[in-house]
């Protein structure tokens, strides 16, 4: 795993405990189709299923980790949340979240959650 990964994974668990926390249970990491992956799916006290891309940076150099989420990444995000629901049976609600944690060395996370914004 290089430094980059290692940095996302770190991310995807504070944005996994963040939910956790929040009441919600994670069924699924990393779930990939042959056009994408989404980083957590989770399920919420209510039975919505919470998908979710985390974005994670080490510094502001090349600004907010949400600012990594362009147009073509939201659209990609959708069609892959609509191929998991078909995959798993459909017919259940939904929404996209973000999140961006900003992981700054010696300094505590920074946690950027943004719900159904997509």
């Amino acid at each position: 795993m290089n430094a980059n990964q290692l940095l996302g994974a770190q991310g995807e668990e504070i944005i996994s405990r963040y939910l956790e926390e929040s009441g919600n249970r994670i069924i699924e990491r990393n779930w990939r189709t042959t056009f994408g992956e989404i980083d957590l799916i989770a399920l919420s006290p209510k039975g919505i299923v919470i998908f979710v891309e985390v974005k994670t940076r080490s510094s502001l150099r090349f600004g907010e980790p949400l600012e990594a989420v362009h147009l073509q990444k939201a659209i990609r995000l959708r069609k892959l949340a609509r191929a998991w629901l078909q995959e798993h049976g459909g017919g259940r609600s939904y929404r996209v979240d973000c999140a961006g944690v900003l992981l700054i060395k010696g300094e505590e996370p920074y946690i950027d959650y943004r719900a159904d914004v997509l």
